[in-house]
C-alpha cells in the first residue's frame, strides 16, 4: 500500500480547528443537519428494545435489500434482484470493495478532476494508478467519451450529483458514458450518494443503462442518517460472491441496528420535506454568494457550491485558514478535490439553516470590505 501518496482530507482538519470557536459558521462539512424520519428513530428504538445486536448475514438484511429494490422500481423503473445488493458500513467501504473487485495492482482508474478526494486515496491504498481527466464549467464538470479516448483506463469512477460541484449527468450523457464503457470493457463505478437531493429533473441511475456497472448509494445524505454508517452497492451478478467474500473479511456485516432503522428510511413524504429544505437553502446561498465569489455551475443536486475566489487568492487552503482564524467562517479548500484549477476554489456546504448561513455571508462581506 502506497501510504506515502495518501493526501490528507483537509476538510476534517478544518472541522477540528472550527471546534475551537463557539461561534463558528459551518460551510465546511458535508453532512445534513436534519434528523431522519421519525419512523427511522422509532425503528431504531424498537431494534434496541428487541435486543437485535447479533450480526446479520454479510449481504445484509434481506428485508432491507428488498426495500432498496422496491426503491429502484419506484424511482428508476428498473428491476434489481435483491441478491445483487450488498449492504455496507458507509459508502467509503463500498468504494474500497469496488476497487478490490475490479482493479489489479498496476491497473488504471479514471477519475474526473475535481472529484471526491477519497477516490484517489483508495486507489493508492490498493496500489493502482489514478488518472485524472480535467473537467470544467464548459462541459458542466462532466466527462465525455471523447475525453476518455485520450488514455487507457481499466475502471471509470464518476459521481452524479457530483461532489464538489453539485452538477448532474443528464440521462443522455450518462447513457452515452455507460455505453462507451461497456463497448471498451471499462468497468463503470457510479457514485449516486446524493440521489434524491436533486432540485430539477430527477437524476438518472447507471442501473437504467447497464447491468455491468457498479452503483453505490447510501443513507447518509438524502436519508439524513450519516452517523448510522450505512450504504449499499448494486453489483453485476458475477461480482456478488467475490464482493461478499471481501466484505466478510473487512467487516463481517454492516451495523445491525442501523439496518433495522433503515427499513423505515423510505418515508417519501418526509424525504420530500428534506429535498425542499435543501432546495431553499441552495437558492438562498447561491444568490447570496454569487455577487461575492463567481459560481460557474449552479448546482442541480447535492448540497455544495463551488466558488471561485481567485479575486482574493491563488491559495485556497491558506485562504480557508485565514477565513476561519479571522472570521470564524469554516469552508473547505478546493485543493481537497484535485489540482485542476482548485487552488482558487472553495466549496461551501449549505447544510445549515438559512439564518446561520446568513450570518456567515455577512461576516464574509465585512471581512472583504464589500
Amino acid at each position: 500500500m502506497r501510504t506515502d501518496k495518501l493526501q490528507p482530507f483537509r476538510v476534517m482538519d478544518v472541522v477540528r480547528e472550527a471546534q475551537r470557536y463557539d461561534d463558528t459558521i459551518h460551510f465546511e462539512i458535508g453532512q445534513p443537519d436534519l434528523p431522519p424520519s421519525p419512523r427511522v428513530i422509532a425503528a431504531l428504538h424498537e431494534a434496541i428494545d428487541d435486543h437485535r445486536f447479533a450480526y446479520t448475514e454479510t449481504l445484509g438484511l434481506l428485508s432491507l435489500r428488498q426495500k432498496i429494490s422496491e426503491h429502484y422500481r419506484r424511482d428508476y423503473d428498473v428491476e434489481i434482484d435483491p441478491g445483487r445488493i450488498l449492504i455496507v458500513p458507509g459508502t467509503s467501504t463500498a468504494f474500497l470493495i469496488a476497487y478490490l473487485l475490479t482493479l489489479d495492482q498496476g491497473s488504471t482508474l479514471g477519475l474526473p478532476d475535481p472529484s471526491y478526494p477519497c477516490y484517489k486515496n483508495f486507489a493508492h491504498m490498493v496500489d493502482v494508478t489514478p488518472h485524472f481527466f480535467p473537467v470544467g464549467s464548459e462541459e458542466g464538470y462532466q466527462l465525455t467519451p471523447e475525453q476518455l479516448q485520450s488514455t487507457h483506463i481499466d475502471v471509470l469512477h464518476i459521481s452524479s450529483p457530483a461532489n464538489p460541484t453539485g452538477t448532474i449527468y443528464t440521462p443522455k450523457a450518462l447513457g452515452v458514458i455507460a455505453e462507451y464503457c461497456e463497448a471498451e470493457r471499462i468497468t463503470l463505478i457510479s457514485d449516486e450518494l446524493y440521489h434524491g437531493l436533486v432540485y430539477s429533473e430527477p437524476a438518472a441511475s447507471a442501473t437504467q443503462f447497464s447491468d455491468t456497472a457498479i452503483v453505490i448509494n447510501g443513507f447518509s445524505k438524502y436519508f439524513t442518517m450519516p452517523g448510522l454508517r450505512l450504504g449499499w452497492m448494486i453489483l453485476p451478478e458475477p461480482l456478488v460472491r467475490p464482493a461478499e467474500i471481501i466484505a466478510q473479511n473487512l467487516y463481517i456485516s454492516a451495523p445491525t441496528l442501523s439496518q433495522y432503522a433503515a427499513l423505515e428510511a423510505f418515508d417519501y413524504d418526509y424525504l420530500a420535506h428534506v429535498r425542499e429544505t435543501f432546495r431553499k437553502r441552495r437558492d438562498y446561498l447561491y444568490e447570496a454568494l454569487a455577487p461575492i465569489f463567481p459560481i460557474d455551475a449552479r448546482p442541480d443536486g447535492a448540497f455544495y457550491l463551488w466558488a471561485d475566489v481567485s479575486a482574493y487568492t491563488d491559495d485556497s487552503s491558506a485562504f480557508a485558514e485565514t477565513l476561519l482564524r479571522d472570521t470564524h467562517v469554516a469552508v473547505t479548500p478546493g485543493i481537497d478535490f484535485g489540482s485542476n484549477g482548485t487552488s482558487h476554489d472553495l466549496r461551501f456546504s449549505y447544510t445549515r439553516e438559512i439564518a446561520h448561513m446568513g450570518e456567515g455571508v455577512a461576516r464574509l462581506r465585512r471581512y472583504l470590505l464589500l
